[in-house]
């Protein structure tokens, strides 16, 4: 009965091998097809530091406009948020920090959140295309598609992308979305929107820059000759103007060269042809039900 039950055991894993073997020898095609738009109309922002007061009406209104619990707008008048360093993280979109040092004479406050790249390093790097860049600027991230691999986490070099670890059974991503359901029904961004001293300007890109380098040429001493977001990683649709050198404020330093060559060379040799873990599974199965079923002839 032993020699048997072998027989029937090696028989049947045989034939699960070949299924699997077939399963496998089939391969999913995982490259992701991203949408990455750009149109020279597509819009972005252009933030001033030297204009920023800290108000972080911004932060409220981010909250407000993705039902995300804002509380009381009174409640943002707290200044001892500034003591610490803050990310977006899955809780807010955006938030302001303050900046204070030997080299800057009042502290400087810094809106932070995705800076929506022209070719974004989290679209090229998602294996399965949730993100992607739309017409009218944004990159947003679409959670139908999203498996929660967090490699877009990994590639921006801005460090955006948040993951809901309370949920970590339901692959969700935060991050700015440049209010595009907004911008789509002819509304500004709640942030800008929102803004009581217009650090916040909204419009065409291009025109952005123009407006930029017209402040950094009539006012040289209220901003250094540097417009954060004009080239680097290929260019960004929010744009910065500071007073003291960007690397004070914690931004990284970036070259024109565009992120995702580096992250879709990786991400996409890897998993070009993505083996499914059905395979192993279905194996396993087969070796436990026959498992089962020895264990029930022995006992009768």
């Amino acid at each position: 009965m032993a020699t048997q039950n072998r027989r029937d055991f090696l028989k049947t894993v045989s034939s699960i091998g070949i299924v699997t073997a077939g399963v496998a020898a089939t391969p999913t095609k995982l490259k992701a097809d991203p949408e990455n738009i750009l149109s020279n109309e597509r819009n972005g922002v252009l933030v001033d530091t030297t204009v920023c007061i800290g108000c972080r009406r911004c932060e409220w209104a981010c909250k407000k406009s993705h039902d995300m619990q804002p509380g009381s707008i009174d409640d943002y008048d707290d200044k001892s948020i500034f003591d610490i360093k803050r990310r977006p993280d899955h809780t807010t979109h955006t938030v302001i920090n303050a900046y204070k040092g030997n080299s800057i004479s009042k502290p400087i406050m810094l809106k932070a959140q995705c800076m929506h790249c022209d070719k974004p390093a989290c679209v090229s790097a998602c294996i399965v295309g949730a993100f992607s860049k739309k017409e009218n600027g944004s990159v947003v991230w679409d959670e139908s598609k999203c498996i929660g691999c967090r490699y877009c986490m990994v590639a921006c070099p801005f460090q955006i992308p948040a993951f809901d670890y309370h949920k970590a059974i339901e692959p969700d991503i935060h991050k700015c979305d440049f209010c595009a359901e907004r911008k789509g029904n002819g509304k500004l961004p709640a942030c800008v929107e929102i803004c009581p001293v217009e650090a916040l300007t909204f419009g065409n890109r291009a025109d952005l820059v123009t407006l930029a380098k017209d402040r950094i040429k009539k006012n040289p001493k209220r901003y250094v000759d540097h417009i954060y977001g004009e080239t680097e990683v290929g260019g960004t649709s929010w744009m910065y103007l500071s007073s003291v050198d960007f690397a004070t404020l914690d931004f990284p330093v970036l070259s024109a060269d565009t992120a995702p060559g580096v992250s879709e060379s990786i991400q996409h040799g890897i998993f070009a042809y993505f083996i499914p873990p059905i395979a192993l599974y279905a194996l396993l199965g087969g070796i436990m039900y026959i498992s089962k079923q020895k264990s029930n002839k022995e006992e009768e």
